[in-house]
């Protein structure tokens, strides 16, 4: 995999591997929150319900799902979010 100038762009880590619903998205919840307009923040997650809930999050609030892909161990779930600019 190669690295995009979006990966190199992450202002914040989210790692939620273990953890299970709704913990996740609360998580980010509370990031979002902290984060600037404009900050991707990169999520890492095991929880299969994760590939519904953090689309949701994202369409509902209006953050933007930029990336959502399945890395090969486990599978971990990762996801790249913009958070909307104000």
């Amino acid at each position: 995999m190669t690295t995009s100038t979006l990966d190199s762009n992450i202002n914040h880590h989210l790692d939620t591997q273990g953890l299970i619903c709704p913990e996740p998205v609360m998580m980010l919840h509370k990031i979002i929150r902290k984060a600037d307009g404009g900050d991707v923040i990169e999520i890492l997650a095991t929880d299969p319900a994760t590939t519904r809930d953090i689309p949701n999050f994202c369409r509902h609030l209006g953050h933007t799902l930029v990336r959502q892909e399945i890395l090969n161990d486990a599978p971990t779930y990762r996801y790249l979010v913009k958070k909307k600019s104000a």
